[in-house]
């Protein structure tokens, strides 16, 4: 069992508004990356919010939805509320909200390649740049429950490189999110 957590409870600061309500071709951000998920082979899906709006998208694609009550203290706290509500999973998935273009076989083909070898952490590399989603394997759920900040797991993947499966993807749009207006103008005007 493979859990998805959609990690969509941020502030978007440096965008300015909440840019998982921004539509990217006619859909909004948020609810591309949720289809996305909903297409794969993913066994569960959670949604963690912030906003009402963000839950409505998560209820209406009948996804399980949990509320942040501590968004504010960043990334941490989303892992940690994925982590507590997913069901027995044999790994978590950790997608962030803003990727507009990620792609069910992206959310696949980590998935095989974590089935291949179980106690790796899978990374994908878009065009040789570190990205997400991230799959870690159970193992590490008690190490992910004690994040802290705003870097969600990357502490435990610097703390374990020898155990990081590296999965190359050639088109580097897979992997774009959006931070800023610019990032958006950049991938609308591309």
């Amino acid at each position: 069992m493979i859990t998805g957590i959609i990690m969509a409870s941020g502030f978007s600061k440096r965008m300015g508004e909440n840019k998982l309500l921004v539509e990217v071709e006619g859909t909004k951000l948020i609810e591309r990356v949720i289809e996305s998920c909903k297409k794969s082979i993913l066994d569960e899906i959670i949604l963690i919010y912030r906003l009402d709006e963000v839950k409505d998208i998560g209820n209406k694609h009948g996804i399980k939805t949990i509320f942040n009550p501590n968004a504010n203290l960043g990334q941490s706290a989303a892992v940690i509320l994925g982590v507590e509500n997913s069901k027995d999973s044999d790994a978590y998935m950790f997608i962030v909200g803003d990727q507009p273009y990620l792609d069910p076989l992206v959310i696949n083909r980590l998935i095989e390649e974590y089935r291949k070898d179980k106690k790796m952490i899978v990374v994908p590399y878009y065009n040789f740049e570190f990205g997400m989603p991230i799959v870690f394997p159970k193992y590490y759920k008690d190490q992910l429950l004690k994040v802290k900040g705003d870097k969600g797991g990357n502490e435990i993947i610097r703390n374990n490189m020898d155990l990081v499966k590296k999965v190359y993807f050639n088109n580097e749009l897979l992997g774009v999110d959006i931070d800023t207006l610019e990032d958006l103008d950049r991938i609308t005007n591309r």
